[in-house]
């Protein structure tokens, strides 16, 4: 089954992109359309998946080679991110039969090459690392030329080795570790991941590794995100006879990570993972990677930014350190124009600012602002002249302002960084939306939440019911011809 636009593209180079709803996929399919590809993105299942120009949804199990056939028709290259750790014990098993499938359906549908997303590592390897490398030797196994990356932990919010790490470091000052955090390894930044990947449709076929400028170990990357976010230095007390299958269930205890890959990946941790061939990689690459520490700020920085710009997308709940609370009201129908726009919420936006009252519950944010006063924050009201984008609002910065949207942003709390948005629901029926996401830091960013939780669940309630009833209000004086900032 195949749908989207990506076979009527001309002008365009054609990828087909395995494993497309998953970290590293997610990311790749967007980076190859902006690089001037187009792209076959292979799903099991497509649910989810917002259309894109450039980009054509095939439903395709990697086990059913007469469906990957159809999906890898037309294309020169095709990126292989799959793996079956998710699916638990014997993964390395279906993972040999994904790639014999996924091989043969490549030579039969005449693609120019493969691209693998494999794993570093020498030596007496691990279950999940051996896997790694006889899977790339199975994609070659037809003859299509294959290009084998062989990377260790991706550092981009919602890998799950950089997800690890995180929770890890947020939430406990001090730790009792096992010997593996102090394995080398070598990361890379999720940007030079994608940048080597894209490139690889291009170079000559054979194994590359690729990683940061620096090696580090888990231990010190646990220390250089504790530096990059800003918290104290964590305690690590080393227990040598926690052994990493004790270590995985501790793990499951402190983070919210699937615990089954988590599993399969806490085994390769007594691996050493480092780049040993760069001179082979930096002749046939252009990129020039980032050391440990600007990578793990670039991924911070990279989520932050993309949080401001994909708010209303974000589920209720946690997700990758961020914890957003949803609410919404109905808008009253005579309130509803003709061309769907809501009457008097444009203008109430316009107003925001100046007083706490707008947001409604006033003492509850006088509350907070005094709150924050015994933590060094300065929350100080203020009103621009125009509520536009990059206008400061009281202690918030305008990230997004359209007719009916408005997402503001401040780094500034205590206990995190915040976004707050309100819009009109692009569906019907009509609804104000309003959400608010907290990226918490470290473990008084986690107590702010939790101990703030049953208020919140309250307080956005009824600021939503408040944003509604101003709006009505100021449609109201829009009819009898009376203004709406006060």
């Amino acid at each position: 089954m195949t749908t989207g636009p990506a076979g009527s593209t001309p002008g365009r180079r054609r990828a087909a992109v395995t494993g497309a709803t998953g970290f590293v996929g997610s990311n790749l399919v967007p980076h190859l359309v902006d690089g001037g590809w187009a792209v076959h993105a292979l799903v099991r299942d497509a649910t989810g998946i917002q259309a894109r120009d450039h980009v054509g949804v095939h439903l395709a199990d990697m086990a059913d080679t007469e469906a990957v056939v159809e999906a890898l028709a037309g294309c020169e290259v095709a990126y292989y991110l799959v793996h079956a750790m998710a699916g638990g014990e014997g993964f390395a098993e279906r993972d040999q039969v994904l790639a014999r499938s996924f091989a043969r359906a490549a030579a039969r549908a005449g693609v120019g090459r493969i691209v693998y997303l494999g794993g570093l590592g020498h030596d007496d390897l691990s279950t999940h690392l051996s896997s790694r490398h006889e899977v790339g030797g199975l994609l070659g196994s037809t003859g299509v030329p294959v290009v084998e990356l062989r990377a260790a932990v991706v550092l981009g919010a919602g890998s799950i080795s950089f997800e690890m790490v995180r929770y890890l470091t947020e939430r406990l000052p001090m730790m009792v570790c096992p010997r593996w955090v102090n394995t080398p390894t070598q990361p890379i930044a999720l940007g030079d991941l994608l940048d080597y990947l894209a490139e690889s449709a291009d170079v000559d076929p054979g194994i590359y590794e690729v990683g940061c400028t620096d090696a580090t170990t888990y231990r010190q990357m646990m220390d250089t995100y504790a530096q990059v976010r800003g918290l104290r230095r964590r305690l690590v007390v080393k227990v040598p006879v926690l052994t990493p299958a004790l270590s995985a269930h501790w793990v499951d205890l402190v983070t919210p990570v699937d615990a089954t890959v988590s599993h399969a990946l806490i085994e390769s941790l007594t691996n050493e993972v480092t780049v040993r061939t760069r001179g082979r990689t930096d002749t046939a690459f252009t990129v020039r990677p980032l050391s440990v520490e600007a990578a793990i700020r670039a991924a911070l920085d990279d989520q932050a930014d993309r949080i401001a710009t994909t708010l209303f997308d974000r589920s209720h709940g946690l997700a990758d350190g961020v914890y957003t609370d949803r609410s919404a009201a109905p808008v009253r129908a005579r309130d509803v124009a003709p061309d769907g726009t809501v009457a008097g919420f444009a203008e109430d936006l316009d107003d925001c600012g100046g007083r706490l009252s707008w947001y409604g519950l006033p003492f509850a944010w006088l509350l907070r602002i005094t709150l924050g006063n015994l933590f060094g924050e300065d929350l100080r009201l203020g009103r621009p002249t125009r509520v536009e984008t990059a206008a400061t609002v009281d202690w918030w910065t305008v990230v997004d302002r359209e007719p009916e949207i408005l997402v503001l942003q401040s780094r500034d709390w205590f206990c995190g960084e915040a976004w707050l948005g309100f819009r009109i629901s692009p569906t019907e029926p009509r609804s104000i939306e309003q959400v608010g996401s907290l990226r918490t830091k470290g473990v008084l960013g986690m107590a702010y939440w939790w101990a703030l939780w049953p208020i919140h669940l309250f307080a956005f309630r009824a600021m939503v019911r408040h944003r509604r009833s101003r709006a009505h209000r100021a449609a109201r004086r829009l009819r009898r011809g009376r203004p709406t900032r006060s």
